[in-house]
């Protein structure tokens, strides 16, 4: 069978249940389809092209030869109506996992670049379920803990209560990201208290994402931002540092572990109207280096060699009792993420 590796998912019964996953080229939906696919779904998945789309297809021919995996072009999620076509289906679809969303890494306009497709994307794709598919069940929309990080007095420990209190100014300025993640994340939920559709509504809220790499890929490059830390390493762009602070948050979930809670939120009835905050635990640059040194010692000439721990001992706690009891989800240790992810990489010639 033409895939890429087995899936890590328990096993479970096989279902004929038809879901939409928008956005199946990136990062974390690579690894949802992976296991949407190995757990028996039919898959219309959403793609920004045709020649993205066909890859996809290629990686799982199998699948796609028996009609159990096809795409949809929609190219501007943020455009009024985006979604009508892809989310209508025969069999109709019992579920959507929405993913996209945009991440750049530059943009010029922080409203039509980044805000608009976040927040437009999300209503959109809500709107067109209600109006074009009543047959859905649940949607599952991945928003981020970019969505909860409070910068001005944060919590002793963060859980799926904690929200970013950004407002639409300061999205607008330095904090674009963040304020895309928490407003559109915040839209969802007002469409679901406002319209009160048939469909009921559970988000997910990673940090950083590590993780072996099964995307198709335009250059190495074109890498995650959270998987770039560890490229950055290994292409030696540290070796003189000695001081190496996190990009982002000092927290990560393995892309695998996330992208089983995804699918975990379609299964579990009881996982209905909630929020998951999907966490492994902390990390820093040191633990990371220190775990690629021990696995791989032919790389020392490019690892730091005097790197400091640079994870502060006050450091915020997390609680991610509710994906564990709710969604089921084991984490997988850093060692293990970090070892695989160095794997994948080098695989790709890093």
């Amino acid at each position: 069978m033409s895939k890429v590796g087995e899936p890590d998912a328990p096993e479970c019964a096989v279902t004929q249940d038809a879901d939409c996953l928008a956005g199946g080229s990136g990062f974390i939906a690579t690894h949802v389809l992976r296991v949407l696919l190995s757990r028996g779904y039919n898959v219309v998945t959403t793609v920004r092209s045709a020649t993205k789309g066909d890859k996809i297809l290629e990686t799982y021919a199998d699948y796609a030869k028996n009609k159990k995996l096809a795409y949809v072009i929609v190219g501007d999620i943020a455009k009024d109506g985006a979604f009508d076509e892809a989310v209508q289906s025969d069999p109709p679809f019992s579920y959507v996992i929405h993913t996209a969303s945009p991440f750049p890494s530059s943009f010029n306009d922080p409203v039509k670049d980044v805000l608009e497709p976040a927040i437009n994307g999300t209503t959109g794709i809500l709107k067109a379920i209600q109006a074009h598919a009543p047959s859905v069940k649940r949607v599952v929309i991945t928003s981020s803990f970019a969505a909860m990080t409070q910068d001005s007095t944060p919590p002793k420990i963060y859980d799926e209560s904690s929200w970013n209190p950004i407002t639409w100014d300061e999205a607008l300025t330095s904090k674009t990201y963040r304020g895309s993640k928490t407003l559109a994340e915040k839209a969802a939920w007002d469409f679901v208290d406002t319209e009160k559709p048939a469909f009921d509504l559970s988000t997910i809220c990673p940090p950083l994402v590590f993780g072996p790499v099964e995307q198709q890929l335009s250059n190495i490059n074109s890498l995650n931002t959270s998987n770039q830390q560890i490229l950055n390493i290994l292409q030696g762009k540290h070796v003189h540092d000695t001081i190496l602070l996190p990009a982002g948050s000092s927290i990560f979930t393995d892309v695998r572990d996330l992208a089983l809670a995804h699918v975990r939120a379609i299964e579990v009835p009881e996982a209905g109207g909630k929020r998951f905050f999907v966490t492994a635990g902390h990390y820093s640059c040191k633990r990371i280096v220190d775990i690629i040194r021990a696995s791989h010692p032919e790389l020392a000439s490019v690892l730091p060699k005097n790197l400091q721990e640079d994870l502060p001992a006050d450091i915020y706690g997390y609680d991610n009792g509710r994906v564990k009891s709710t969604l089921g989800i084991e984490f997988r240790p850093l060692k293990e993420c970090i070892d695989d992810t160095v794997a994948s990489l080098l695989k790709l010639g890093v």
